[in-house]
């Protein structure tokens, strides 16, 4: 594709320490011959490097949150669409022509949500409630912005519409890279709950068993085999170590 046939698309990834997993997700939008732009944390592996064999639109910046980071990103962007990706996401060759022949018309919304395929232990999971994951990722640039802590997402102003190619999504290369992004995660949602002002309660303590049922059994998550089964288990220890974490941080506020 030819430069007269670039895409009104600017595609942002933000970054940290994700050499292994970046060049297959910049390598999935090539054919959409958009702008990218990576807005990078400070990695001390080769990210850098690789991000600027794809782009000379990298952008290094400390993280204040995951919402700040990816603003920012679309701030540094040129186009007037954005796909937003995370570095261990892929674009399937179907997304992308839909996303070429969506934008070569005149879209109707502002908007539109994509599908996801998550992938456990190299099996995509279909049940657990992963098998109908769907996200907003491809919006105007001008119809809203990032907000939201651990959990953030793109509040749009304007229709909403979806697609049917899917992303695929490997966020855990190994049972390691798991346990690391628990740890972190729970820890960022425990002091976003401290900012907030929320109280762990009895309650929170019957969650890691509700929450494994739900998983595993309600959604049918034992039907995924090994892999089904510690999504479930993650997913209960993670509900309840946040708010273990959160305890311990008003402990010491207090104190």
């Amino acid at each position: 594709m030819t430069d007269s046939a670039a895409l009104d698309l600017s595609v942002v990834v933000i970054t940290l320490n994700e050499e292994v997993d970046l060049p297959g997700c910049l390598d999935s939008v090539q054919d959409l011959n958009a702008e990218i732009v990576v807005v990078d944390n400070h990695s001390a592996d080769r990210t850098l490097e690789i991000a600027r064999r794809y782009t000379s639109n990298v952008h290094t910046r400390a993280f204040n949150g995951f919402a700040a980071q990816k603003q920012f990103a679309i701030e540094k962007a040129s186009r007037n669409w954005i796909l937003s990706l995370d570095a261990d996401e892929r674009l399937t060759p179907e997304l992308a022509r839909e996303i070429k022949a969506l934008l070569v018309g005149t879209p109707v919304a502002a908007g539109y949500e994509i599908p996801f395929e998550v992938y456990s232990l190299g099996r995509k999971l279909r049940f657990g409630g992963f098998g109908s994951e769907r996200h907003l990722r491809l919006f105007r640039k001008d119809s809203g912005r990032f907000s939201g802590d651990v959990h953030e997402g793109f509040t749009l102003a304007g229709p909403v519409g979806k697609l049917s190619g899917k992303i695929q999504h490997f966020p855990y290369r190994d049972l390691d890279e798991h346990l690391d992004k628990l740890n972190r995660y729970t820890t960022m949602a425990a002091r976003a709950g401290l900012v907030q002002g929320r109280r762990i309660t009895p309650f929170h303590h019957l969650l890691p068993p509700w929450v494994f049922f739900v998983r595993y059994v309600l959604r049918l998550g034992f039907l995924d085999g090994r892999a089904g089964l510690m999504q479930a288990v993650m997913a209960a220890f993670t509900s309840w170590a946040k708010y273990i974490k959160l305890a311990r941080l008003q402990d010491r506020k207090g104190s």
